[in-house]
């Protein structure tokens, strides 16, 4: 647990782009997508720029659970600045996270969107996977996108 908390607060520093607009969610989405039916997974994807949603797809074997759970990881990482794994974590090891409710998840899959010079402005969330292979497929995805080898920060 400690190996992953300390491999994500660095996919958290690395994981920062130049700009953020429809067009990267746009591509972060498509590259999102193509992971997860290389590997014949089933997700729901939501990537935002502060509240507005600008790339959503629910894959073929999602239910609506699915946007609900992405729903309430993007609300955690909202409100915290966090990726809901690493805030999983944290709670899993006696830090003040809140307990999952009807409208918070601490679970994996929603990573913050940040950018350069302007900080935290969006989330991009997957849901359909046990969480640490959510977290996992959405912090690969915005590595490719930002043409970055994570290295040793990799799962």
């Amino acid at each position: 647990m400690k190996n992953d908390l300390e491999k994500v607060a660095q996919q958290e520093e690395l994981l920062v782009f130049e700009t953020f607009d429809e067009n990267t969610a746009w591509k972060l989405g498509s590259i999102l997508r193509a992971k997860a039916e290389e590997d014949g997974q089933s997700v729901a994807i939501d990537i935002r720029l502060g509240e507005d949603c600008l790339f959503f797809t629910a894959m073929e074997g999602t239910t609506p659970v699915n946007a609900d759970w992405a729903r309430r990881k993007r609300n955690l990482v909202n409100r915290f600045q966090r990726s809901s794994y690493a805030l999983g974590l944290a709670r899993a090891n006696g830090e003040d996270v809140p307990a999952d409710d009807a409208d918070h998840a601490a679970h994996g899959g929603c990573f913050p969107i940040r950018v350069a010079g302007v900080g935290f402005v969006g989330t991009a969330t997957v849901s359909g996977l046990p969480q640490r292979d959510d977290h996992i497929l959405v912090v690969q995805g915005i590595a490719d996108l930002l043409k970055l080898e994570l290295g040793e920060d990799s799962f």
